[in-house]
């Protein structure tokens, strides 16, 4: 890969302007180590930081991979070490851990067969129309690229990617999308479903934005306006109101009908996951 090539991959990424400080979580893999070096070559005031989940014995040799090249391409580097319990969940709680003692604004590698991975998952799980929105891209400025070539600037720049051997877990849904049905799909659509998918997904996001934006004027406390809204602004309104982070999934289209219920005086009160509850007092709406 040439030098002109990686000015080509920098004009599909969004970057911060140059000297802007910016934090990459780096794992060392190809991606984030793609992401690290495209970063740079950005002009931004990078920093890599590597999460240490104490799951893999290799997990040192890993941060010293990202510390090597941290400093031979001038970005400073932070070590970041927590326990992960061994238990069910285990791949979505590490990811909790990791976020955790991430900031807010960190960059990921993510590309856009992630992305088209993200809305399978999504579409298995009924998410709707945030979850065939995929991703939020605003931390992510890879999105337009393929893993592929995050790989070949890897292998062009002599990098030596970290294989992450749970990455080929059939255990987990996410490596069986990405291994079993995204082929399947390709060999059956005879093309390459997963850049549909995120272009699909980028244009159900701005349809999403404008829902939430719209639905930014509307109280979902407020019985009277609640009840009032047209039913997919008061849905989204609720959904906003009750997703409490990042990495939780808004309520589902259930859990959002029974707190409309709940609105219009159909029930009393109803659960909404995660120990709380709905109910109505004086004309609002209340979680507890």
């Amino acid at each position: 890969m040439t030098a002109a090539a990686v000015v080509q991959l920098l004009g599909r990424c969004w970057f911060p302007p140059a000297g802007t400080p910016v934090t990459c979580a780096v794992s060392g893999g190809a991606d984030s180590l793609a992401l690290l070096v495209l970063a740079v070559e950005a002009g931004c005031d990078a920093t890599a930081v590597h999460v240490d989940h104490g799951l893999r014995t290799t997990s040192a040799a890993e941060a010293e991979v990202v510390a090597e090249l941290a400093g031979r391409i001038g970005a400073a580097f932070r070590a970041e070490t927590l326990v992960v319990p061994a238990g069910a969940n285990l791949e979505a709680r590490a990811r909790r851990a990791r976020y955790d003692v991430l900031p807010v604004n960190v960059l990921t590698g993510h590309t856009a067969d992630d992305q088209a991975e993200t809305v399978l998952l999504n579409l298995l799980r009924g998410a709707g129309l945030d979850g065939l929105a995929g991703y939020d891209p605003a931390r992510r400025p890879l999105r337009a690229l393929r893993r592929r070539e995050t790989h070949e600037l890897c292998a062009a720049l002599g990098l030596q990617p970290v294989h992450d051997p749970s990455n080929d877990d059939p255990r987990f849904r996410r490596n069986r999308v990405r291994h079993e049905l995204l082929p399947l799909l390709d060999a059956i659509a005879e093309r390459d479903v997963a850049a549909v998918l995120a272009r699909q997904a980028d244009v159900l996001r701005a349809d999403a934005d404008l829902l939430d934006t719209l639905a930014l004027h509307l109280d979902p406390t407020d019985v009277k306006a609640l009840v009032a809204a047209p039913e997919p602004l008061a849905a989204r309104a609720i959904r906003r109101w009750l997703r409490t982070g990042e990495e939780l999934h808004p309520p589902d289209a259930a859990t959002v009908a029974r707190v409309l219920a709940v609105a219009r005086g159909e029930a009393v009160g109803c659960d909404v996951g995660g120990g709380r509850h709905v109910h109505r007092h004086q004309q609002r709406m209340v979680v507890g």
